[in-house]
């Protein structure tokens, strides 16, 4: 039964791509979950785990150790948002409402992500020269591909107090990935991220209509 979560065991190939059910079995619980969170449904927690696990174990075991322990971030998140939305809430005032941060919150996160991605970008862009065995070749992109990684950071804690803008971080996230997959020819993740621009704005959408709704419901109260 383990063998099977084994990257070398293989369950089709599709375009070319040699896709292990380890990495197809992370897949479908992915995009579950990303299904899931559109439509506000506090079992996207555990079903993200689930997946992300089962990328944990797929990055480990194709030794990409950074994108193994990215996945520890998004574990804790994931923890603390099954938390944070299934927490019982004392009094209206602190209920977890699907909303938009305040002017100010959306400047200051905004802030923090690009400070922060620019800080990784230049850490990335001289990985060959700190580590040349490590990294003999300049890093592609480094400084949109720490864009995005940092943006799905801050859309992550986004989500887990259930702030609309974070679907907006997802959407530019999508739409730079598939040019990058593109670029560099990885065909399948390109086809994913397609998938995945899709559940962001139909996420946006479904989100901006229940904030309505909560907000017109809150009006006539």
């Amino acid at each position: 039964m383990l063998d099977v979560f084994r990257v070398n065991n293989v369950a089709f190939t599709f375009m070319d791509y040699p896709m292990s059910y380890l990495e197809l079995v992370g897949t479908i619980f992915y995009l579950w979950s990303v299904w899931l969170i559109a439509k506000r449904q506090i079992l996207t927690w555990p079903i993200g785990i689930v997946s992300v696990f089962l990328y944990m174990a797929l990055f480990y075991q194709i030794r990409l150790y950074a994108d193994a322990f990215e996945q520890v971030y998004y574990l804790g998140v994931s923890f603390y948002g099954w938390w944070r939305w299934n927490k019982p809430q004392q009094n209206t005032k602190n209920t977890l409402r699907i909303q938009y941060s305040s002017r100010l919150e959306i400047i200051l996160w905004i802030g923090i992500t690009i400070m922060f991605a620019i800080m990784a970008g230049a850490l990335i862009s001289r990985l060959h020269l700190w580590f040349p065995n490590l990294f003999p070749e300049t890093a592609s992109f480094p400084f949109l591909d720490a864009l995005t990684t940092i943006m799905s950071f801050t859309a992550m804690w986004l989500m887990t107090q259930k702030r609309i803008e974070s679907w907006i971080y997802w959407v530019i996230v999508d739409v730079i990935g598939i040019g990058l997959y593109f670029i560099k020819e990885i065909r399948f993740v390109a086809l994913l991220y397609i998938i995945l621009l899709i559940l962001a704005i139909k996420g946006l959408v479904e989100w901006q209509r229940a904030a309505s709704a909560s907000s017109q419901y809150l009006d006539l109260a």
